[in-house]
């Protein structure tokens, strides 16, 4: 089964915003086993949303269109729908009471006559009720494919989603059975992982896919299996993941269970009842911004110290000023001090340091740009590993955070 999605606004043509809803929408519709056939963004135009429903309809089963539902001039998607589907527009009374409702509860402005509006529909369109705003889905049965329009503000359109549009997709198309499963690996690059397991990858079946996601210092190995019986598909999967670990077993890292690096850090720490502190120099506080993104990550992380500058390093840290003169700030030296210093400042179980040059120019160092250290102290050890991270600024801070996590999250299970 096929599905394609079409999104509308010129916002997203214009690079004004980014299309984050087509990612989830795909996303979700592959978990159901419904492959994505096309992704296209469309013009707040009659015309290029008409010929790109004509188009989409020739190709798929199931055409999900987001945007141009607002109550403004420029939100033209009913009205086309309309001249797609020979329909008309019809009041809807539940969804103007649910309109209403909206504005009488939640919003402090008047409601207006263009708000009232919003419950306009096509006569043939069943409804999707948005909980949390006045645009409403719709659901249009056409000739050779059925048609959905949501919302494209991204938080009202993933709950309308889950809550009403994937039960009625499950319960109204036949669709094949897709197992997904995903390994991470570190330390080595996409082509040097490919040319490893060339003639394990050669040997796979027609219906067995390997696609390789690398993302700044990992890649995800992710293992597609279609077809029709479960059971032999959960057990050829199983074979073929195993397989594929034994040949990558000095870089794998871990499975995705569909949890980020900094929910699973969370899990690690919790259960062993640690915590945790970040002294950051280059990095800038982006691994604590990270680590703290996920609900729930007081419980081990302590705080954070970012010491951007050398004298931070020593005034704050107390790094000593004496094995900053004689190593530099960027040095495996400072990197251990700053971890074991943080770790002792908050009183944590785990400190964990970067310190590197990020450039574009040396700073206080002579480090050449790329260069990078990340301290770990525990109450075992405490130890610093060095990194070449390239020479672009942004991908070098990007590449150490990733480190970091993983050097974390590596640490942790030692406990």
């Amino acid at each position: 089964m096929r599905a394609e999605i079409v999104t509308i606004g010129d916002e997203i043509l214009i690079g004004q915003i980014v299309d984050t809803n087509s990612a989830f929408l795909a996303s979700e519709l592959h978990k159901t086993g419904i492959s994505v056939f096309q992704i296209s963004s469309v013009q707040d135009e009659r015309t290029h949303i008409l010929s790109a429903l004509k188009e989409a309809e020739s190709r798929a089963d199931l055409v999900i269109i987001t945007g141009g539902l607002g109550p403004t001039r420029d939100d033209i998607t009913k009205k086309v729908l309309c001249e797609y589907f020979e329909d008309q527009l019809i009041e809807n009374q539940e969804v103007l009471r649910h309109i209403e409702h909206l504005f009488s509860t939640y919003i402090s402005t008047p409601i207006s006559d263009l708000n009232r509006q919003q419950a306009l529909l096509p006569s043939k369109a069943v409804v999707l009720t948005n909980k949390y705003g006045t645009a409403p889905g719709m659901w249009m049965e056409g000739s050779k494919a059925v048609f959905v329009s949501l919302p494209g503000v991204p938080f009202e359109m993933k709950h309308l989603f889950l809550d009403q549009l994937k039960p009625r997709i499950l319960s109204t198309f036949k669709r094949p059975v897709l197992l997904h499963r995903t390994l991470i690996t570190y330390g080595l690059g996409e082509s040097a992982i490919a040319e490893r397991i060339v003639e394990w990858e050669d040997a796979l079946p027609p219906h067995v896919k390997l696609a390789y996601l690398p993302n700044l210092g990992r890649v995800r190995l992710r293992l597609s299996i279609k077809g029709t019986d479960l059971g032999n598909l959960e057990k050829e999967m199983g074979d073929l993941t195993e397989s594929l670990k034994s040949r990558i077993s000095d870089i794998l890292f871990g499975e995705e269970d569909g949890e980020a690096l900094e929910e699973t850090l969370l899990k690690s720490f919790e259960q062993r009842g640690m915590t945790l502190a970040t002294a950051e120099s280059f990095t800038g506080g982006r691994i604590a911004s990270q680590l703290t993104s996920v609900p729930g990550s007081s419980s081990y992380f302590k705080g954070s110290i970012v010491s951007y500058a050398t004298d931070v390093k020593s005034g704050v840290l107390h790094v000593p000023e004496d094995l900053i003169r004689a190593h530099s700030v960027v040095s495996e030296q400072v990197a251990c001090a700053m971890a074991a210093q943080v770790r002792s400042l908050l009183q944590a179980d785990i400190g964990i340091a970067t310190t590197g040059n990020a450039g574009p120019d040396k700073g206080d160092s002579d480090s050449p740009v790329g260069r990078v250290f990340i301290g770990i102290s525990s109450p075992e050890t405490t130890y610093a590993m060095e990194f070449t991270m390239g020479n672009h600024r942004e991908r070098i801070v990007q590449k150490s955070v990733h480190k970091a996590m993983e050097l974390l999250q590596r640490e942790i299970l030692k406990f």
